[in-house]
């Protein structure tokens, strides 16, 4: 059987997840229903050469965070305020967020903030103390840990937010849900409930392998001045993608080896800030989604179906 790409990120009270040709969004709605949103994926982006070469398909796990899970999130979070009563779950009322010019106008926004604070602003401040460093190893060692420290600060300081805990729970639900449909079981509660938290494939382990690969690649390009120190860290962030794309598929291909398990410890652990023990109305949530997308691309919800299906969790 092919390989398949199920697995996807948490929104607000909900989950999305993505398969091969479909994504679902699904939310629980304040009267306790489920609501469910799915369309068919981008085909320019998904069925495009770009999404089979590597080292470039990785920008389609980039599209993923920053596209579809914008989207999402604002589709989330339009169903979160609405009072009781609403459509039923299979209502596509809330569709238009999908693609109105303020979603798109968040995702440019949130894309600049992003790439500024992670990758702009650790450049300009390294460059201040470059000349008290010895080298460009060290230098570029330097700005790898202040882009770290901000990743890390910014992820343990959200966690402390009420509804942001509760996003990262319905993480773990998406994380348990995947898990238990790549071992085979069926997706019921009591079967994903078994499962961890954590999983190899996820974009919080995605965006460690982002960071240390960045300071691999800058520390090649020596001391530029700081006009192009800061245009490099843009201009390579695809490039610098790609790589740790190819490096997260391969890992979850030999995750059962020893070397390889502890490779990839350190994103496990990075996952503990960005998960929770979700709660059994969140799995079901989680598995709402997983269904409507293995409907939707014509796989059978069985374990023998998932067997040796692979997911990309968020």
């Amino acid at each position: 059987m092919s390989e398949l790409n199920y697995g996807g990120q948490a929104v607000m009270e909900g989950v999305m997840m993505r398969g091969s040709t479909v994504m679902a969004v699904a939310v629980r709605a304040p009267n306790g229903s489920i609501v469910i949103h799915s369309e068919p994926l981008n085909k320019a982006i998904y069925g495009s050469w770009i999404a089979k070469v590597p080292f470039m398909r990785g920008m389609t796990m980039l599209w993923d965070t920053m596209v579809l899970g914008i989207r999402t999130l604002m589709f989330s979070a339009e169903i979160a305020v609405q009072e009781q009563g609403i459509a039923s779950p299979s209502s596509d009322s809330t569709e238009p967020v999908f693609s109105t010019p303020l979603a798109w106008g968040s995702v440019a926004l949130s894309l600049s903030i992003a790439v500024g604070l992670f990758f702009v602003l650790p450049a300009l401040l390294a460059k201040l103390v470059d000349h008290y460093l010895v080298n460009s190893l060290v230098s570029n060692l330097v700005e790898g840990s202040i882009r770290l420290s901000f990743v890390l600060g910014y992820v343990w300081a959200v966690g402390y937010l009420p509804d942001i805990r509760r996003v990262f729970a319905y993480h773990g639900a998406e994380h348990k849900t995947v898990h238990a449909y790549e071992h085979g079981q069926p997706l019921t509660v009591d079967a994903v409930r078994t499962h961890t938290t954590s999983h190899e494939r996820c974009g919080t382990s995605f965006i460690l392998i982002v960071v240390i690969i960045s300071i691999l690649v800058f520390s090649l390009l020596g001391r530029p001045g700081l006009l192009w120190r800061v245009a490099s860290r843009i201009v390579l962030l695809p490039v610098i993608v790609g790589i740790a794309y190819e490096w997260l598929k391969f890992g979850a291909k030999h995750s059962q080896s020893a070397w390889m398990r502890a490779l990839l410890a350190p994103g496990l652990v990075m996952q503990r800030l960005t998960t929770r023990e979700p709660d059994d109305q969140m799995i079901e949530v989680a598995i709402a989604a997983l269904e409507r997308v293995l409907d939707e691309d014509g796989r059978p919800i069985t374990a023998e179906a998932a067997s040796s299906s692979a997911a990309t969790p968020s």
